[in-house]
């Protein structure tokens, strides 16, 4: 087996991402010249000798530190499997973390890493809005042990957020949990600013950790990591998945800290299945050119919706002219505008359910980042677990409706767009032109 260091190079050239999707971490030889990986679909994996067996064990569950060149061996598909093996070294490279877990869903990797790196007493700042899930986990789970949970505007400054961690004075703040962009106000959090004040109030002894759940733009569009995270988490059921047929989640950081987090899936059971492993690697390949093409054909539709006489305001990372300090953000730590928008439609419920239920072309579903187009009502769907008042307060109104672009031809989902609001599409042909593809008009 090539070490992974020589095999994205080739003569001293370092491959991108995009290409390595297709053959890291993975021989033909080892399956009989299949150009895919299989599915190890397999429980458990036979030990050549009782003292192979031992050794295993002894590094699976801590009980000595492994010599220079020894690696665990497989052992049970709770601990270990080759697909998921495969699966998360390629997961680290859009990234650059030094290793990766795959979980069983987007929550799993959340909850089992928070549980891994906090305890009794300890105190988590996070931004607000988060997904609905992660909410409830930090306000009404955590509590149970021992743990705190604290909001934070994603608009708060530097200082203001320095300011608001002095404060804390009842047990120690051990993390500062992030959502960027937020879901769904596509607010934006200063990541280096964040990583600065856990720099300043942490110490060697007790750090404070970063952690980023990076779903809406990542792994393509935006890097915590380069930006001073400690972790990233991904509900890959999202983008990562990309195709709505799977449900999983991801963690990326540094040994050290994956230790501590895979340690905590095993004795959870929380890790992914070889099988879905297998559908993340196929989709891993065409991850790049599905996150384009949506968020190119999302700057058309948001555009198309910011002039529209029914939308009251849009909520997209390239319609930030009104807020420089998030415009600032954008452009320090974001990629691309990414394929998430939000608006507010001019009314209430009443009316965001009425345009909801004319859509035809687009779904009206929850979850995001797949190759079709969806629609949702976050302050019933999606967010519903969080008290209205608060939702208010993170800017969720029942006039809010989230859409998810998908690779749909863009003309075709802003006449469905229109319809839905009872008017035509007026100019839609002239808006969307880009070379790549004006081959097909």
């Amino acid at each position: 087996m090539k070490p992974l260091q020589e095999a994205a190079e080739i003569n001293g050239h370092r491959l991108r991402p995009e290409s390595l999707m297709m053959s890291y971490g993975y021989t033909p030889a080892w399956s009989e010249g299949a150009i895919k990986c299989p599915i190890f679909q397999t429980s458990t994996f036979v030990f050549r000798n009782a003292e192979e067996g031992k050794a295993f064990f002894e590094l699976a569950y801590g009980l000595r530190q492994a010599d220079p060149d020894e690696e665990m061996g497989l052992i049970y598909s709770r601990l270990n499997n080759p697909s998921l093996e495969i699966l998360e070294h390629r997961l680290t490279l859009w990234d650059g973390a030094e290793e990766a877990a795959s979980f069983a869903s987007g929550m799993a990797a959340i909850s089992t890493t928070l549980l891994a790196l906090l305890k009794p007493g300890d105190v988590v700042l996070h931004s607000e809005p988060v997904y609905g899930g992660t909410d409830f986990f930090l306000k009404q789970v955590l509590p149970r042990f021992g743990i705190t949970a604290v909001g934070f505007s994603p608009k708060a400054s530097q200082e203001e957020l320095s300011a608001q961690v002095a404060e804390i004075v009842q047990g120690r703040l051990a993390m500062i949990y992030v959502e960027t962009p937020a879901n769904p106000t596509n607010h934006l959090v200063d990541l280096r600013a964040c990583a600065e004040v856990a720099r300043q109030h942490g110490s060697e002894e007790q750090p404070i950790r970063v952690v980023v759940d990076n779903t809406f733009l990542g792994p393509v569009f935006q890097h915590p990591l380069h930006h001073g995270a400690d972790v990233v988490l991904y509900s890959a059921t999202k983008f990562l998945g990309g195709h709505s047929d799977l449900i999983a989640g991801a963690v990326l950081a540094s040994k050290p800290l994956m230790k501590e987090i895979k340690a905590m899936r095993t004795f959870m059971g929380t890790m992914c299945d070889p099988n879905t492993g297998w559908m993340l690697m196929r989709s891993l390949e065409t991850l790049k050119l599905r996150m384009e093409r949506a968020a190119q054909s999302a700057q058309v539709i948001a555009d198309w919706l910011r002039e529209h006489p029914q939308v009251a305001r849009t909520y997209y990372l390239t319609h930030l002219e009104h807020d420089p300090a998030q415009q600032a953000i954008y452009e320090q730590q974001c990629l691309s505008p990414g394929s998430m928008i939000s608006f507010d439609i001019e009314g209430g419920e009443a009316e965001a359910f009425q345009f909801l239920n004319r859509l035809k072309l687009i779904k009206l579903a929850v979850s995001l980042g797949g190759t079709e187009s969806l629609a949702e009502h976050p302050a019933t769907m999606t967010h519903s677990d969080i008290m209205p008042e608060v939702q208010r307060e993170m800017g969720i109104s029942s006039q809010m409706i989230r859409l998810s672009i998908g690779v749909e031809d863009p003309q075709d989902l802003i006449a469905d767009l229109a319809q839905a609001f009872g008017t035509e599409a007026d100019g839609i042909t002239a808006s969307y032109q880009p070379d790549a593809y004006a081959m097909y008009i």
